[in-house]
């Protein structure tokens, strides 16, 4: 039986579109009607998620739990979340609510122990608040897989990519973001990283996986599939990455 793909979005919506665009994308399909119902909830209006971490911007939990609630009552059979940062209130969430979510942080590494056989050590370009609080450290430290950080200085680059005033967030892909990001993974790949996380989910769109010579772990995408698998659709052979 088919199941309805819940979307929590807005943060940002650019991410939004991006997981969006995911499972369109990687659903083997023939015509629109092949397609999944899929209900979006983007509100770009929760609190930001790096400084709720670090306590200087009020819990997102509420307004993330009271999305959550609408998307189920509105017929979502599971949440998928874009917002890798906001994996950190994810317990709290689905601790009041009856549907369930898929994990973005889960589904990475199931990812990395299916395709990166001996890969030990991978890179992470993400927020400091994801860095910070070793969503994927921990995730990936059950396996015995090392995450290496971006040093201090390139960190403060990479929040500059994201969230700077010609970073992502503000609606800048290339020049100074793109350059950012592919600098910066190769500074990892340096220093040993057999694979680079696109620890948040506005990554993909400045870190492509032709633009580095090691495998792109790109949570949004494997997330997407596992998303069209678990509401019961056809998925494409190969992992298609949105534009």
């Amino acid at each position: 039986m088919s199941q309805t793909i819940g979307i929590l979005g807005g943060m940002g919506p650019e991410a939004t579109v991006c997981m969006y665009e995911s499972i369109i994308k990687n659903t083997r399909v023939k015509k629109d009607q092949d397609h999944i119902p899929v209900i979006i909830l983007s509100n770009p209006k929760v609190p930001p998620r790096t400084e709720a971490i670090f306590n200087k911007a009020p819990d997102p939990t509420p307004i993330l739990v009271k999305g959550a609630k609408t998307l189920e009552q509105a017929g979502a059979d599971f949440i998928i979340m874009p917002c890798i940062t906001a994996h950190f209130f994810l317990s709290r969430i689905t601790s009041q609510i009856h549907v369930p979510f898929i994990s973005l942080l889960e589904e990475s590494l199931q990812w990395a122990l299916n395709e990166l056989t001996g890969v030990k050590k991978v890179g992470i370009l993400s927020s400091t608040g994801t860095l910070k609080s070793q969503l994927f450290h921990k995730t990936f430290a059950r396996e015995d897989i090392d995450i290496i950080n971006p040093e201090e200085k390139e960190q403060v680059q990479v929040m500059e990519a994201i969230f700077g005033p010609h970073g992502v967030k503000a609606g800048f892909t290339t020049g100074f973001p793109e350059k950012t990001a592919v600098r910066i993974a190769n500074s990892l790949m340096e220093r040993g990283a057999g694979a680079i996380i696109a620890g948040c989910t506005e990554i993909p769109l400045i870190l492509k996986p032709q633009s580095i010579p090691v495998p792109l772990i790109e949570p949004m995408s494997l997330a997407a599939r596992a998303a069209i698998k678990k509401a019961g659709y056809p998925l494409r052979e190969k992992i298609t990455l949105p534009k």
